[in-house]
């Protein structure tokens, strides 16, 4: 009633591998990205294995008229990223106008 939540999964993922923003369109964009490198050198220096990993993933979600963009909070807790958008009350949301022809 007074909000929209978001809850998108990201297992693996930390806030530091996230953004969420509203883009120019005041559209929702949610995305993650992670690269890991992990390697096993021998005595001599010389790599035994190297592995590279990369993740990446986007989604953009259309935002009705009558949320307060100011307000929007967003959180990483166990793999889960919640956004918390709240609305205008109705005395608050943009009123009809009437534009004067010249």
């Amino acid at each position: 009633e007074n909000s929209f939540e978001v809850e998108v999964a990201a297992p693996g993922m930390t806030k530091e591998d996230c953004v969420v923003r509203l883009d120019d369109k005041n559209n929702l964009v949610v995305s993650f990205e992670k690269k890991s490198e992990k390697e096993d050198k021998g005595s001599n220096g010389s790599y035994l294995r190297r592995e590279f990993s990369y993740s990446q993933f986007q989604k953009t979600m259309i935002l009705p008229d009558n949320i307060d963009k100011d307000k929007i909070s967003a959180e990483v807790n166990n793999g889960v990223l919640t956004v918390e958008i709240p609305t205008l009350k109705e005395n608050k949301l943009p009123k009809e106008k009437l534009i004067e022809i010249k």
